[in-house]
């Protein structure tokens, strides 16, 4: 891609722009594009019915209550939120994140709760100071795209840990571990991005075995826990192994993507140097943002608000799983979460659903094609991530009848 810039004699020069490219750093070889982004652009498109986007409902948002939060925000703060803050976190927002931690297993002092500016930058933290190039990073097989990017920059070698319709498998874990040289392992337990797979609780226990076992570090991104529509919350891998575990999480699914709140708990050591990568990114999260989101959790918004986000959510999982069953040919699979955003698709052999991702849009429907979740080139070309959070259950429907026509007349 050209550069166009415009030079002190007000001409415009790409080759200027071009002729700075032996300044950049060897680390940008592996900074890419999104391609969710780049799909995203597409897909917001008036008229096309996006199932690509991990984006929450905008109807989730608590739009209502807000101008009250924000009173409240001011009159108990007052200037505070508006000045420098320190690195780790808004304190009484720290404090918060304590006790909501501690209801999900993770039992952590506001001391050893770190807030990031998004879960992004927590990813971003961790590549930073623990990947040096060549390192292995274990991770699913497909994994957050998001998380690839993260990492990629520092320049990794990813070994990819096998799966099945219940997530990660230990034993294929408990190998690569016991070969060694592994930096950290990469989880979501919980309705995984992009599959939408949880890993049950006896894999749970089986996985933090092998990392107590062989000393491993393990980072369990948590951000769709809350979003469960029907079974019961399992235990995070944290709580069974808390001296090899970073908990993180994140406000965007419960709150607003829109404020960037992120947090997470992990061991002194890595505390402490994610502490400094971050005090060179931002100097802080945003104290207001923080503080929003503190009075968010403590004055029972977020109790009486969550239910109104599942409430949301659960029927259009339903019209998605529906649709799939009623539309979809036979040759296709599909995970079938009890919760979070996303379901995952899986065609025959052979089927290429990147090269049908052109033919979706003139069809005026968006999904993303799962080969790029993938941290191995060339696998996973006939798979798809749909995502049914942002989308209402008619226009589901439709865009799953579409797709499935499609697929049917490629598999055919």
């Amino acid at each position: 891609m050209s550069i166009s810039i415009v030079t002190g004699d007000g001409k415009r020069s790409s080759e200027r722009a071009e002729a700075f490219g032996d300044r950049l750093a060897s680390r940008t070889a592996g900074m890419k594009a999104s391609v969710l982004r780049e799909i995203l652009k597409v897909a917001s498109q008036p008229g096309v019915i996006s199932l690509a986007g991990g984006l929450p409902a905008p109807e989730s948002f608590p739009v209502d209550f807000m101008p009250e939060l924000i009173a409240k925000v001011l009159k108990k703060y007052g200037p505070a939120v508006f000045q420098y803050g320190p690195t780790e976190g808004f304190p009484p927002f720290r404090e918060i994140l304590a006790g909501y931690l501690a209801e999900r297993g993770v039992k952590a002092t506001a001391d050893e709760v770190i807030v990031t500016t998004g879960s992004q930058q927590m990813l971003d933290t961790l590549g930073k100071v623990l990947i040096s190039p060549g390192d292995k990073v274990a991770v699913e097989s497909p994994t957050y795209l998001g998380a690839l990017a993260a990492f990629n920059p520092y320049q990794p070698n990813y070994v990819a840990i096998d799966s099945d319709d219940d997530g990660v498998i230990p034993e294929s874990l408990e190998e690569i571990l016991a070969a060694g040289s592994v930096k950290f392992v990469y989880l979501i337990p919980n309705f995984q991005n992009p599959s939408g797979r949880t890993i049950p609780a006896d894999r749970r226990k089986a996985i933090a075995k092998s990392v107590i076992r062989y000393n491993a570090l393990l980072i369990e991104d948590d951000p769709y826990r809350a979003l469960r529509y029907e079974g019961n919350h399992l235990p995070t891998i944290w709580s069974m192994a808390p001296d090899n575990v970073v908990h993180a999480g994140t406000m965007s699914k419960v709150l607003s993507p829109g404020l960037r709140l992120g947090f997470s708990v992990a061991p002194a050591l890595i505390r402490r140097w994610m502490v400094l990568a971050k005090q060179g990114i931002d100097l802080h999260t945003s104290s207001f943002d923080q503080a929003l989101a503190a009075e968010y959790i403590a004055e029972g918004y977020l109790e009486r608000h969550l239910p109104r986000i599942v409430d949301l959510y659960r029927p259009r999982l339903r019209a998605m799983l529906d649709s799939l069953e009623e539309f979809f040919p036979d040759s296709f699979s599909w995970s079938k979460p009890q919760g979070g955003m996303f379901v995952w698709a899986t065609g025959p052999e052979g089927l290429d659903t990147d090269k049908l991702y052109a033919k979706a849009i003139e069809r005026k429907v968006a999904y993303v094609p799962g080969q790029y979740f993938f941290s191995s080139p060339g696998v996973g070309k006939n798979t798809m991530r749909l995502n049914f959070s942002n989308v209402g259950e008619e226009a589901i429907k439709t865009g799953i009848k579409t797709l499935a026509w499609l697929m049917a007349e490629a598999s055919s």
